[in-house]
Order: structure tokens, then sequence, then C-alpha cells
């Protein structure tokens, strides 16, 4: 499901932890780009990116399905994915590969997507563009 306005307070409240708890995660160094699933705060899985790990388009949707499987467990809904990472909140070209193979592993799955990017300044949804950015983000 794609991220628009107008955005309920609960949602909006999950979306901001998830950036504070990528600020929180490694502040002032490096950031590794992160693919996580789950809820924000709560049973979170992960999958560190590596530079020297290239990957393809099924390798990455075999990733996030492997995620979403076992999320799927435990969850009432369908996860949420989100990839963190440094930079801005423009759409990067590693955002487009994971938001295709995170949509192929959903599709496949036969669930309903919801994807963001965060950054240390905000989240992005890649697909709406709805977004929120903080000048100076408090915990």
């Amino acid at each position: 499901m794609e991220v628009r306005e107008p955005i309920d307070p609960e949602r909006r409240r999950l979306l901001r932890r998830a950036v504070v708890e990528h600020v929180a995660a490694r502040p002032g160094r490096a950031v590794p780009c992160v693919v996580h699933v789950g809820t924000p705060g709560h049973g979170v899985r992960r999958f560190t990116v590596r530079d020297d790990e290239p990957t393809d388009h099924a390798l990455r949707a075999d990733i996030v399905a492997a995620l979403v499987g076992r999320r799927r467990d435990t969850a009432r809904s369908w996860p949420w994915l989100w990839l963190t990472r440094a930079g801005d909140l423009a759409l990067h070209d590693l955002d487009a590969d994971w938001l295709a193979a995170a949509t192929t592993a959903y599709a496949e799955a036969g669930g309903d997507l919801t994807m963001v990017v965060v950054t240390r300044r905000g989240w992005r949804d890649p697909r709406s563009g709805a977004q929120q950015t903080w000048v100076r983000l408090r915990g």
C-alpha cells in the first residue's frame, strides 16, 4: 500500500520511529544500506546490503521473500519494508532496485507492499512521493 496524505497518526508515529531508530543506530558513522521487514520497533528482520556482494533482481526478490516469509508467521497484517541508507531522499538506483524486488516478492506471496526509504533526515515513499523530513530530529 502506498503511503499517501493524509497519513493516520499511528502510521506517522511508526514512520518517525523508523527514522529515529536509523539515526540512533549509527551516530556519526558511515551508514550501510539495510533492508528492514516488520514494524518499526517490533520484531524487525534486517538484511545489510554490501557493496562487495553484487545482487541482481532475482536475488533481491529472494532476499525480500525470505524476510517476509519469516515475519508472516507471527504478523496479523503484511509487514512493512523500509530501506535505510545514507544520502538525501531523492530516488536513487538502489531504491528502485529494492522497490522492484519487493514488488515482485510481495506480489508472488499475495501481499500488500508498504515500502519507504529512510535516511537520517526523514522518509519517502518511492512510489507516491509522499515524504516527511526534519531539520533536527529528537528521539
